[in-house]
């Protein structure tokens, strides 16, 4: 939300926040929200992108259609191996990188397409 509708809204009152806020996320519940539909979103890009419909993608990885709806909306009955494998199977490639010290590395997936 921008600033110029946040405004407004906390001087009538209202409290202004995010989704995660709301639902009362720790932080590690809200990376792991954002890992998911991250991924859903890039597997329903990848998928126009190559031209294939859910169809031909659930074929791909051995599901149905409807799964693969679900796949792309990151459901709450959708495992992340099922996420990460449409995505790949969508001709998508994940990177995956460690930064850091030591004491406080950190994960990097980067998603692109396959060459």
């Amino acid at each position: 939300m921008t600033a110029k509708k946040r405004r407004p809204l906390k001087a009538a009152g209202w409290r202004v926040g995010d989704a995660a806020e709301f639902l009362g996320l720790s932080s590690d519940e809200k990376q792991l929200v954002e890992v998911r539909l991250t991924l859903a979103l890039a597997i329903r890009r990848q998928r126009q992108d190559r031209g294939l419909s859910q169809k031909q993608l659930a074929e791909r990885i051995g599901t149905s259609q409807p799964r693969i709806a679900k796949i792309e909306i990151a459901a709450v009955d959708v495992s992340l191996d099922q996420l990460v494998r449409a995505y790949i199977a969508a001709g998508g490639r994940i990177e995956c990188t460690t930064t850091g010290s030591t004491a406080s590395k950190m994960l990097r997936l980067k998603c692109g397409s396959a060459p």
